[in-house]
């Protein structure tokens, strides 16, 4: 289990407005979660006016019931919650309705790559909950992400025409929901279409991003993704992007996953 408050990387204080309050959940099977929380905590606060806290639960199993999700009241107080887990094998629905009622009741949500795949109850409201429906993906290759055409919306604000990730594990979804609004594509090598994989969502009251980019920590690190990421948390909790956003140069910026390349594949379930 790991629990630890990080602060944004602080500014001068310029402004009357809190930043805003984040929670990331991760842990579980397949990923580097390790690593990867440090990339979506320092890489955000380095963007941004945001305050972290992260809980890393769960070990590297899928059927985890991580003791977080045993309260009632496991989101009071963040403006968003990042779900970076992987717990595909829990499958109780009153656990999974204790997870999304927050969200439901107000609480914007984050989802990353494998938070797409976790808790199949047979209710189909953690897909509900997702905007999109998910049960497996393809092989590990590099894959173009490609923005739908018309206007670009604002968790876009800095992304290019064309990313090809530098790895990958795209995965197939075969639908997509009533409020969901899909942001970008990527072909997929073994479906032969353009698989949704950025996207936002309604769920109640509550604003949903998602995306299921992500898998390797190189894809998690690249600049890119992390500047989209910080706008979808924002988007995500009802927030103004002028009053958070921060100059940030990546290339004067070093950081403590930073490390030789990454290409060797995640840990795999016990």
């Amino acid at each position: 289990m790991s629990f630890l408050l990080l602060l944004s990387f602080l500014a001068p204080a310029e402004t009357a407005t809190p930043p805003i309050k984040a929670l990331l959940v991760t842990g579980g099977c397949c990923h580097d979660y390790n690593i990867q929380k440090l990339i979506i905590s320092e890489g955000t606060a380095a963007r941004a006016r945001i305050e972290w806290v992260v809980v890393q639960e769960g070990g590297n199993k899928t059927n985890s019931q991580i003791p977080l999700h045993e309260k009632s009241d496991w989101a009071k107080g963040f403006d968003v919650v990042v779900h970076n887990e992987c717990f595909a094998d829990v499958k109780d629905p009153k656990w999974t309705e204790n997870i999304v009622r927050p969200h439901r009741e107000g609480t914007g949500a984050v989802l990353i790559h494998c938070a797409m795949h976790c808790y199949r109850d047979g209710t189909g409201e953690w897909f509900k909950f997702c905007g999109v429906t998910s049960h497996r993906h393809g092989a590990h290759y590099p894959f173009d992400v490609v923005p739908a055409k018309g206007d670009k919306h604002p968790i876009l604000g800095k992304f290019p025409e064309r990313w090809k990730t530098p790895q990958g594990e795209l995965y197939q979804v075969v639908a997509t929901g009533e409020n969901c609004k899909p942001l970008a594509t990527a072909l997929s090598k073994e479906t032969k279409k353009d698989e949704v994989c950025v996207w936002t969502n309604q769920y109640g009251k509550g604003r949903v991003f998602g995306t299921t980019i992500g898998h390797y920590n190189s894809e998690m690190a690249d600049p890119i993704f992390l500047d989209m990421l910080i706008r979808g948390i924002i988007w995500s909790a009802g927030k103004d992007e002028k009053d958070f956003l921060k100059p940030f140069d990546p290339e004067k910026t070093k950081f403590r996953w930073e490390t030789p390349k990454d290409s060797k594949e995640p840990p795999k379930a016990k």
